[in-house]
Parts: C-alpha cells; structure tokens; sequence
C-alpha cells in the first residue's frame, strides 16, 4: 500500500505524519481549503466572534465532513488518528473552525452507535450528498455542571417530539445543517427507575419554528465558535430526525474522546504560535545586545528558549496521538477503558501545560514589536485559555494521582 506524508508542522521537529493512500486526498484536499481559504480568513473571523461561514464552507467543499462515515455509509472510516491531525491542523489556522469541526466529527460517531438503523443511511446521504454539518445543545445553565436537564422532549402521536428549553455552550450549532438538541423526556418508559431512559436526542435544523440563536457569545477565546444560547419554544421535531433510541445513550468512552480532542486542537493553535514566531523573530524582531549577533534568530537564549517550548509540543502531541490509537484500540475491544482513560488524562495535562507556555513565552521570543494589536498574535493565547478550562487540569491530575495511588478506575462521566 502507498503512504503519504503530511508536509512538516515545525521543520523536522516532529515526526511525519503518514497517512494510508486511501485516505491522502481527502486530507489533502483539506489541508489545501485550510492554507487557501482558513487561515488567511482567521484574524478577521476571531475580531468579528461569529460564525466563521466561509470557513466551514471550504471544509464542506473539501468533503472532508464523511471522513468520519464507515465505509458502508459512503465515507472512508478514518482512524481517530486521522481525525485528530486534522483538527489539529485546522488549528493551526483557526482553532474556532477546528472546534466546530471536532463537534462535527464526535456527535457524527456517537450518532452512529445508538440511533435507529434507519436514520444511518439518512444521515449519511446529508453528509456526502448535502455537505450537511452537525452541531451540538446539550449544556445548560445550571448551578452545577452535572445538574438535572430541563430542556424537554414531550412524545406526538406521530413519533416526533415538541421540545422546549434553553441550551449554552451551543458550540458548532449557530449555522449547523442540523443542531444536535439533549432534551429530556419525563414521559418515556421506564424513566421513574432511570432517569437515562428519558434522555432524546433530535437532529433539529436551526431554521425550524421556535428556535432562536441569540448570537450572544461574548469570550475572551474561541470566539468564532459562536457558542452562545439557543432557546427552543415549542418545536415540533420530524419524526425521521429521531436519534436515540429510547434507553440508549452515549458511548462509555465519549467524553475520552472529546479530552483527546481539546488536546489535538491546544497543541495545533500552539504550534501556530510559534509558525508565527519563526516567521516573525529573523525578519521583524532585534537581537539583544548582550547576543552580540546581528539578527535576532542567531541569539542563542531565543534559540534555547524556543527548543524548549517546541520539544514541550512534540512530547505532548506524542501523547495525543498515543491516545488516539488507544481510541481505536478501546473500540476493537483490545484494552479496557481504564486502559484507555488514564492515558487520556496524562495527554490533556501535557497539552494543557505546553499548549499554554508556548502561547505565553511566544512573545518572549519575539520582543516588543510582536504585541502590536495589528499582528493578532494574542488569539492564540486567548483560544487556548478558553479551551484549556474544558475537563479542568487540576482534577486530571488528581485522577492519575488517585489510579497510581490506590488503583482507582474511572467511571463512565461527563468529564471522566
């Protein structure tokens, strides 16, 4: 079989990428919307924090949005390895479009583990066919982040659902094709002994009557995301757009996948950073006089600092995609999930830690001149604050704390 290398990320520093030669043009045809049309619309999409609508149309064009599909629904079934190299190269560009696409991917597979049969080709034929995209409403504004849902799914007589309700952190659903909507049902059969058994999801378009995006998101980071509230009075759901099967729920491994995700998209928007850095340091920045050297990247203390934060990158993105293959391995049944968790939360630290550094000491490097507003250069930082607050790093390394300590193994959980 043919292999394919991905161009460079920094230089030689880290090892290539080598993709299967059915998957390369696929990745290729992305990798070309991202250096084309993504990143040159990045700063201007992050100023104005709102959808970033061409951005998400070059990924459509691409077709990049099956690759996710298995095989016998029209797409070609990539590895989790795959996927996270792709987020994390749209983040290089623009970490916002890297999240709605990661949204994309995640509620895409766990879709495909519960629904009824019937809605698979379905929902495949809108991928391939209508380019559609998916975005997600499930949190809510609760006291706590666990707290009971309110948003409602009350059952018609013809099998679709009138759901009512408010959801946050609406991230990828403001222009989806379809909005994922988390609803609970207190009606469904055998809800009175668990409460899971009411828990219905409904692929609902964002033009149906009664939904309003508000277009309120307002953060420091992530503001292309457009993740703010989207309310929902009395909406009448299609029956064909049903996607739980009542009593069936998220997969045990589901918020795995979202940790090794946030970690693919810190790593990529970090090493967009220093791209910026490398670029920016032997043409724009002035060397110490202390260096004695007449061009800023010949001053060994830049030279030293930024091997530093670089080796920090590779060794956490190492991690990532080890836990990427531990995805795949998780699914073929070849480790247990506390196989699968723990190496997980070692990955979000070491993302977490050298994501931020790098964003941080970025500037160090390249001196005064690289703070000006007009370089746009604080976004990286900025994104990575945001989406390092996901899944909380302190509480990952209590988790592998308490497992090395006493051999603790994680429950299934939103977060762990």
């Amino acid at each position: 079989m043919t292999e394919t290398a991905l161009s460079p990320l920094l230089g030689s520093a880290f090892p290539p990428f080598i993709l299967p030669a059915e998957v390369a043009p696929l990745m290729q045809d992305l990798q070309k919307a991202i250096d084309g049309e993504i990143a040159p619309r990045a700063v201007e999409d992050d100023a104005t924090g709102r959808y970033p609508t061409e951005s998400i149309a070059a990924i459509k064009r691409s077709g990049f949005l099956r690759a996710i599909l298995p095989r016998s629904l029209g797409g070609p079934g990539i590895s989790h390895r795959v996927s996270m190299e792709a987020q994390l190269r749209l983040a290089i560009a623009d970490s916002s479009v890297a999240q709605i696409y990661k949204v994309h991917d995640e509620i895409v597979r766990e879709i495909l583990t519960y629904c009824p049969e019937d809605l698979k080709p379905r929902l495949a034929r809108a991928i391939v066919d209508d380019r559609a995209i998916i975005g997600l409403a499930v949190a809510e504004s609760g006291r706590a982040v666990d707290a009971p849902m309110t948003t409602t799914a009350l059952a018609r007589p013809d099998g679709g659902f009138v759901v009512n309700g408010r959801k946050i952190y609406t991230t990828a659903a403001a222009e989806a094709d379809y909005i994922a909507t988390w609803a609970f049902n207190p009606e469904a059969p055998g809800v009175s002994k668990n409460a899971l058994a009411g828990m219905q999801l409904n692929l609902i378009p964002p033009t149906a009557k009664g939904v309003t995006v508000h277009r309120d998101w307002d953060p420091i980071g992530q503001r292309a995301t457009d993740s703010g509230t989207i309310t929902f009075d009395q909406v009448q759901t299609d029956s064909l757009w049903n996607a739980t099967i009542p009593g069936q729920f998220s997969p045990p491994h589901a918020s795995l996948r979202y940790q090794v995700g946030f970690c693919a998209i810190m790593i990529g928007t970090a090493i967009g950073a220093l791209r910026q850095a490398a670029g920016f340091v032997p043409s724009k920045s002035r060397p110490w006089p202390s260096a004695k050297v007449a061009n800023a990247a010949d001053d060994p203390l830049t030279q030293r600092s930024t091997g530093e934060l670089v080796a920090d990158l590779v060794a956490a993105y190492t991690l990532m995609l080890s836990a990427a293959d531990l995805l795949d391995a998780y699914e073929r049944g070849e480790i247990d999930r506390t196989g699968l968790a723990i190496p997980v939360y070692a990955a979000k630290v070491a993302a977490h830690k050298a994501s931020l550094a790098a964003a941080s000491e970025v500037y160090t490097l390249m001196g005064t001149r690289s703070v000006a507003r007009s370089n746009g250069f604080d976004r990286y930082w900025r994104n990575i604050r945001v989406l390092a607050l996901h899944d909380p790093v302190n509480w990952k390394q209590a988790e592998i704390g308490r497992h090395v300590l006493t051999g603790w193994q994680p429950e299934p959980g939103l977060y762990q």
